[in-house]
């Protein structure tokens, strides 16, 4: 589970459990948040008590069984098809409750691939936040073919009335809603970039400033993280064979140099200084 996920979900009073892949990304994982919640005290938006008992309904574990008794799980692994499905596999035996809704926090791959994964296709359902979670206020349902109405029904009331969310409903085609229209705009930004027709600068500043876009296109790819951009990319041109969704050779290059944004403190932009 995404650290803002569980950040959000322990602000609203559940009880979660993080599960990391090794001990030290547990810890990394419970640094990021309280530093999350550091911030929100300092800005007045929290009380410290409320920061105490926050993190008091959050424990982090290194092993999925972890999540033997719970009654819904949020992937939020790597943009991998292949990754997420073994965890899904992984899940379906470990979680012992035959109606825990089984959800996934993919930015892009069809539900129905993860879904079948399981034998209980009817309770997976996607529960796409954005980033930063603690921030967005959206959240993307992805129905397949097989989510059952009461799956249905229990995920929108634990995102909209739990969380304090705004549901919007898709239907299972990669990338969704918001990626089907957002990947080939940054792609549009790279191509632009790469031909040489304008900065990154000019490009991003004139989104800003011309459209009233928070950031620019360069600049949100970089907060996104290029080789998520790539992979959803990726994973939209597999499905709609459309050469607006291919991932252009600058991407793939800066993703092979280890460039990948905010994250490795480079990307389109220096974030090292």
């Amino acid at each position: 589970m995404g650290s803002g996920i569980a950040e959000v979900s322990a602000r609203s009073g559940s009880h979660v459990v993080v599960v990391e892949a090794s001990e030290e990304a547990a810890k990394a994982g419970r640094a990021r948040i309280e530093k999350s919640l550091d911030r929100a005290v300092k800005g007045g938006k929290l009380e410290p008590s409320e920061q105490v008992a926050i993190l008091d309904r959050l424990e982090f574990s290194a092993e999925l069984d972890a999540m033997a008794d719970r009654q819904l799980v949020v992937e939020a692994i790597i943009e991998s098809e292949e990754a997420k499905t073994s965890v899904f596999r992984k899940l379906d035996e470990i979680v012992e409750d035959p109606s825990a809704i089984l959800a996934s926090n993919t930015s892009s791959i069809p539900i129905m691939k993860v879904a079948m994964a399981t034998r209980r296709p009817e309770h997976v359902i996607g529960i796409h936040f954005f980033n930063p979670v603690p921030v967005l206020h959206l959240v993307e349902l992805v129905t397949s073919l097989h989510t059952s109405s009461e799956t249905i029904e229990t995920a929108e009331k634990f995102s909209s009335e739990q969380l304090g969310k705004r549901v919007i409903m898709s239907q299972d085609r990669a990338g969704f809603i918001v990626n089907a229209l957002l990947i080939p705009y940054i792609l549009s930004a790279v191509r632009m970039y790469e031909s040489g027709f304008a900065s990154k600068e000019d490009i991003d500043q004139g989104m800003v400033t011309g459209c009233a876009h928070p950031m620019g296109p360069l600049a949100l790819a970089d907060l996104i993280g290029l080789d998520t951009t790539k992979a959803v990319a990726e994973s939209l041109y597999e499905e709609f064979k459309e050469q607006l969704y291919a991932p252009p050779p600058l991407l793939a290059r800066m993703c092979e140099a280890g460039l990948l944004g905010r994250k490795s403190g480079r990307g389109f932009y220096d974030y090292s200084k």
